[in-house]
């Protein structure tokens, strides 16, 4: 029996096939997800479980002429296989190839740019909109994750629903988690919903019933009747106080009842959501059972289940954290730790097993992080925001506004900053030195091994007004944590080689690129000096005029943007002292970077030694 898959180019392609040939689509659809994501890593767990939603969509509806807005989009490779990108599937993630998430500029499907949580349902909003105003009769969608629902911008999109839009389908892929387990009223309640044990049994029964009777022509019949049963069986449906005509929870894996529904969406007149019940990381056993450690993986062996170590020596700078944030709250109850749905991705899961009653996970909601954080400093706390760098950028007007304005001891503790490679420009966290640095009062830390993290962590919190500690993904050097910590001088850097011709200063991970810079420069006779920063803010005043009495150019590396980063705090610092040296400043450039290996991104980006060097050795 040949495969359906190959035969899929379009949408269009899906439209004459039977309920069964789309099971069996379904089921092509899934094993090649897990061939694709053993061989490339990628979002595993939230693509499985997303599969006959995406299969039934898309038979039913015409992309790209209607609008289907995925949030956050780390469950579409099953829409790219069927949207035209099925031969390029092999490439996702890599560089150059298809990206693990939404992309205007990738496909004419893709209506929306995803990556970060929450953003569907305005986006969608927008675009009903638009519609009506051009008098256009094209179906839009919004397809929500169940914790993004309960994030702040689809509770501001859900309160104009009822004002704004004349109709709108959106469907609500509800796994019950988001990478953790889903936190709060909003999912609890819809944990109600899914497990109300008498209307789901008269919900299967007259299913049953229906599909013995071929539900097409009953299907009118069949949702007006389970429209007035709902209010028997369940309490006031929330969706339908916004305006949102609610139908559901709906089986996520039966194809037939799926495309019932979304041919009942397709119908309605008025918005209306469809409350889907999947189960996340479907078909493959060690996703089902662990899906947050699933949702997302490295290369593994599709067999074993065996991951692909990741690089490095040492314990995860997440690992670190999460440790010492331990030791230290062990020793001072005031410490608390705050995450926003990412316990495990932040190091925090041991931490809420050992103080639970200390430990606040939020749910996707960063800026009430922030503000909460802030509220729990004014009563002599100290919160430990533990978020990633790309996810920060959604709260920087807390941060200024409640926490630095009111000089607050909050400690944001920024995980992934810097580039992230393979998922590409929404998660690379680039841009939080640019952001941050011009903020008054805040001081900004970046460690160069695991025992500086856990120094910086322990001085953070000793120090009685904000501060933030930015460190990059994966594993450190490999370098031993001391049990004992040390607070570090504020704003002092260390000097790790000394020279007169050339200083370099390098923040963090980017310093084993300036010393490798450094050899090059000594191998011309080129007297260098090495600096690890230590502070992105206050950077060290003394050392910068020592130095620039010396040295004929000063250069800095920073894992992040140039435009308004480290190396422009030392630009400014040294105008502020009347000091005319050139920088040569090293940095990710004033463009979003790609998605793609590490090395690859940085070596176009022109950080490698070698371009160092000649760049320096042209400056002389």
């Amino acid at each position: 029996m040949s495969g359906l898959l190959e035969n899929i180019n379009s949408p269009a392609d899906l439209k004459g096939l039977s309920g069964e040939e789309l099971v069996r689509l379904s089921t092509e659809i899934r094993e090649r997800i897990l061939r694709t994501v053993s061989m490339t890593g990628g979002h595993l767990a939230a693509n499985l479980g997303a599969v006959e939603l995406t299969v039934a969509m898309l038979s039913v509806f015409d992309p790209p002429t209607d609008r289907i807005v995925w949030d956050t989009g780390h469950q579409t490779y099953a829409f790219k296989m069927l949207t035209g990108r099925r031969d390029r599937i092999a490439t996702l993630r890599q560089y150059g190839g298809l990206s693990g998430f939404l992309s205007r500029a990738e496909s004419e499907y893709d209506a929306f740019g995803a990556g970060h949580a929450g953003t569907a349902l305005s986006a969608a909003l927008g675009m009903a909109v638009a519609r009506d105003r051009r008098g256009q009769n094209h179906h839009v969608m919004a397809v929500l994750g169940d914790a993004s629902a309960g994030c702040g911008i689809s509770f501001e999109a859900m309160n104009s629903v009822q004002t704004t839009a004349k109709r709108l389908i959106v469907v609500l892929n509800d796994n019950e988690m988001s990478i953790s387990a889903n936190v709060g009223a909003l999912s609890r309640y819809m944990g109600g919903l899914l497990a109300n044990p008498r209307y789901n049994r008269w919900k299967r029964s007259v299913e049953h019933i229906a599909r013995r009777m071929h539900m097409g022509p009953f299907r009118k019949m069949y949702y007006r009747i389970e429209e007035s049963m709902k209010s028997f069986f369940l309490d006031n449906i929330i969706f339908e106080e916004f305006g949102l005509r609610y139908v559901g929870p709906i089986n996520g894996h039966n194809i037939y009842a799926l495309v019932d529904a979304m041919q009942i969406a397709r119908d309605a007149a008025k918005p209306i959501l469809l409350h889907v019940s999947t189960t996340k990381g479907k078909g493959y056993e060690p996703a089902e059972q662990q899906p947050e450690r699933w949702h997302g993986t490295p290369t593994f062996d599709l067999c074993s289940g065996e991951r692909e170590s990741g690089a490095g020596n040492g314990k995860s700078y997440s690992a670190v954290f999460g440790e010492t944030l331990e030791a230290l709250a062990e020793r001072d109850e005031r410490v608390v730790a705050i995450t926003a749905a990412m316990p495990s991705g932040t190091g925090l899961t041991g931490f809420a097993r050992r103080f639970p009653g200390r430990f606040f996970d939020v749910g996707i909601a960063e800026e009430h992080a922030v503000v909460f954080a802030a509220g729990l400093a004014t009563e002599g706390f100290t919160p430990v925001f533990a978020v990633y760098s790309t996810f920060l950028q959604r709260a920087v007007d807390c941060v200024i506004h409640d926490v630095c304005l009111q000089r607050l001891p909050v400690v944001l503790c920024l995980d992934r900053a810097g580039a992230v490679g393979d998922d590409g420009p929404t998660h690379h966290g680039v841009f939080d030195l640019a952001l941050l640095r011009p903020v008054p009062g805040l001081v900004i830390m970046q460690p160069r091994n695991e025992a500086e993290l856990a120094d910086m962590l322990y001085t953070a919190v000793r120090l009685g007004k904000p501060a933030v500690i930015r460190y990059p993904r994966g594993t450190g050097p490999g370098v031993d944590v001391p049990e004992e910590r040390t607070a570090l001088p504020i704003g002092k850097a260390e000097v790790l080689r000394a020279g007169r011709d050339v200083a370099l200063w390098a923040l963090g991970d980017m310093l084993g690129l300036a010393e490798q810079t450094a050899e090059l420069l000594a191998a011309q006779d080129v007297s260098v000096s090495v600096v690890n920063a230590r502070f992105a803010k206050p950077i060290d005043a003394e050392l910068l005029r020592e130095q620039a009495g010396t040295c004929r150019v000063m250069a800095t590396f920073e894992n992040g943007v140039v435009t308004g980063g480290f190396g422009a705090g030392v630009r400014d610092g040294l105008r502020e002292q009347g000091l005319a040296v050139p920088v040569c400043v090293f940095g990710w450039p004033d463009r979003f970077v790609p998605h793609g290996n590490t090395a690859r991104l940085m070596r176009d980006a022109g950080l490698t030694p070698e371009a160092a060097a000649a760049r320096i050795r042209a400056s002389l």
